[in-house]
C-alpha cells in the first residue's frame, strides 16, 4: 500500500487538459447576461424536464453547470421546482407515460414562462418517431417558444438559444 501511495504522489495526473475557452462561449454568455438583466432584472431560473429522451441532451444540459461552462456566472441557475422556473427545457419526445407529468409541470410554472424544446427528439421525435410509446414532439403537448435542434445540441448552442429567447435582437 505504501508503495502505491508513493507512486501516486510522484506520478503525473492522468486527466486530460481542459479545452481552450472559445470566444463563441464567452460572447454568448456576455450577451445572455445582458439579456437576462434587461428582461428580468434578476437571475434566470431553468427547470429541465426529461419527457422520454435517451439522455444525450441531458448530458449537454448538465455540462452547462460544470467548471468549464459555469453558467451561474452568466446569471442562470437550475431549480428543482417548476414553481420557481422562468424557462422549461424539455428534452426528448413526449412518451405516453410522461404526457400527464409534462402537462402538470407546464401548469405549475408561473406566467410569464418560456418553453424550449431541446434536441431533434424534442422538435420532432428524432429516432423515436415511429415508436408506439411516443405521443409526439413537445409542441403536440404544450406550446413551445423555441426549438434548439441538434442530436444533442452543444452547451454553446443552448446558451445561444436562451439568448435569442430573451432578446432576439442580440443574436446575429
Amino acid at each position: 500500500m505504501r508503495r502505491r501511495l508513493i507512486k501516486n504522489l510522484f506520478s503525473s495526473p492522468c486527466t486530460e487538459a481542459p479545452p481552450p475557452r472559445s470566444a463563441t462561449l464567452e460572447e454568448a454568455g456576455a450577451a445572455l447576461r445582458g439579456a437576462i438583466a434587461r428582461s428580468l432584472g434578476r437571475s434566470l431560473a431553468i427547470r429541465a424536464v426529461d419527457s422520454g429522451s435517451c439522455n444525450g441532451c441531458e448530458l449537454e444540459i448538465h455540462a452547462l453547470s460544470n467548471a468549464f461552462y459555469d453558467i451561474e456566472r452568466f446569471g442562470i441557475r437550475f431549480v428543482a421546482s417548476p414553481r420557481h422556473a422562468d424557462v422549461l427545457l424539455v428534452t426528448g419526445p413526449v412518451t405516453l407515460n410522461m404526457r400527464d407529468a409534462l402537462e402538470r409541470t407546464y401548469q405549475a410554472t408561473p406566467a410569464p414562462k418560456w418553453i424550449v424544446a431541446v434536441g431533434d427528439c424534442g422538435a420532432g421525435c428524432g429516432v423515436f418517431a415511429d415508436s408506439y410509446a411516443c405521443v409526439g414532439a413537445v409542441a403536440k403537448v404544450i406550446p413551445v417558444d423555441l426549438t434548439i435542434r441538434g442530436c444533442p445540441p452543444t452547451p454553446t448552442d443552448l446558451l445561444q438559444g436562451l439568448c435569442w429567447l430573451l432578446d432576439p435582437a442580440v443574436v446575429r
